[in-house]
């Protein structure tokens, strides 16, 4: 049983499920939230009823990042390990082969960043908040960089990384960060309502048009 990472399905969402992200007050990423989202993707992933998967924090934060107080308990190894659990997580999440989109409020920092960038889709608060920000706490960013690059450009990737800094909603729009922005209290349901429009389709269908864009 998860303690912080949970699918839910339900009659009014069929062929949905939402994968919640829920260790408040912030969703900072531990190495068991990263091994928990790691076997909640497989599970979507193999599940028939399942057809498209929207990734959430909650109406407050989608992800403030990885447990900085937590990575700085650990020694190289240990850090080496947890770096390893983040690139996991976030390659089982981007390789769930059905859309997925991630509904962002709040802030979507550093690993939480990485999480949405793991998606095929990101929805987000026209008030939510982006950034790199692992090198304003003295830690090297745990994988990630590679899809921040392809979203963003190699000199805008360099810049976020290097920086630190955070970007507004619209500011990700214009970077390619995110896809789609709309009022805070309306993400979850733009996120349901983009991932609602692939249901329908042959799930087999689906899985090897997402396969493509690896080859």
């Amino acid at each position: 049983m998860n303690e912080f990472v949970t699918v839910h399905t339900g009659d009014q969402q069929p062929g949905i499920a939402t994968l919640l992200l829920s260790r408040p007050p912030t969703n900072a990423l531990t190495r068991q939230m990263y091994r928990e989202i790691r076997a909640v993707a497989a599970d979507v992933g193999r599940r028939d009823d399942v057809r498209a998967v929207v990734v959430f924090g909650g109406h407050e934060i989608f992800s403030a990042g990885d447990d900085v107080a937590e990575r700085r308990t650990l020694n190289t190894a240990e850090a080496a390990v947890a770096a390893e659990h983040c690139r996991a997580a976030v390659d089982a999440l981007a390789a769930v082969p059905k859309p997925t989109v991630a509904a962002i409020t709040g802030y979507a920092l550093g690993g939480g960043l990485n999480l949405a960038l793991g998606c095929d889709w990101r929805v987000a608060g026209d008030n939510a908040k982006f950034g790199a920000t692992e090198i304003l706490a003295g830690l090297v960013p745990a994988g990630g960089t590679a899809r921040l690059t392809r979203a963003v450009g190699l000199s805008q990737a360099k810049d976020l990384v290097f920086s630190g800094r955070f970007a507004g909603a619209k500011e990700a729009l214009a970077l390619g960060l995110i896809d789609e922005m709309v009022a805070p209290d309306g993400v979850y349901d733009a996120a349901v309502a983009w991932a609602g429009r692939f249901v329908e389709h042959p799930p087999q269908v689906l899985a090897a048009a997402k396969a493509t864009f690896d080859v």
